[in-house]
């Protein structure tokens, strides 16, 4: 488990723009049955969650026309039991983070993996991410 010192000024990059933190099983469960849209940004450590998914995610809530309802997190290697149960939802795909998700009233109609994450430019993320809020919200 990654300490809080590092962990806490990634979440607040996310908090601090009106993300929710999930940081158990019971509220992941409680955000992916609202209805509307939810986006859901699996945080992490890494360069390219800092580099270009959580500026992706960040450009494309603060520049698309169309929005998700909700906007949610979880940190990857610290809010264990939390992303636990966000992978659930997001079989068949591999655990994967830094990861984005979008679910429309409880179901997945948009992902990004991490392998989609990295060496690509958080312009990239974003114009991906708004294309499917065009799409889904």
């Amino acid at each position: 488990m990654y300490p809080e010192e590092i962990v806490l000024p990634m979440k607040a990059e996310l908090t601090d723009n009106g993300f929710e933190d999930l940081q158990t099983p019971q509220e992941v469960e409680e955000a992916l049955k609202r209805e509307g849209t939810t986006l859901v940004m699996i945080n992490s450590v890494c360069g390219c969650s800092a580099g270009s998914a959580r500026p992706g995610v960040l450009m494309a809530v603060h520049n698309a026309e169309k929005k998700p309802s909700h906007l949610v997190t979880s940190f990857a290697g610290f809010d264990l039991d939390a992303v636990n149960s966000l992978r659930q939802h997001l079989l068949p795909y591999p655990p994967s983070s830094p990861s984005i998700a979008l679910f429309k009233n409880g179901q997945l109609v948009h992902f990004i993996e991490r392998h989609m994450i990295e060496g690509r430019p958080a312009q990239l993320i974003a114009g991906s991410l708004i294309q499917a809020f065009e799409e889904n919200c």
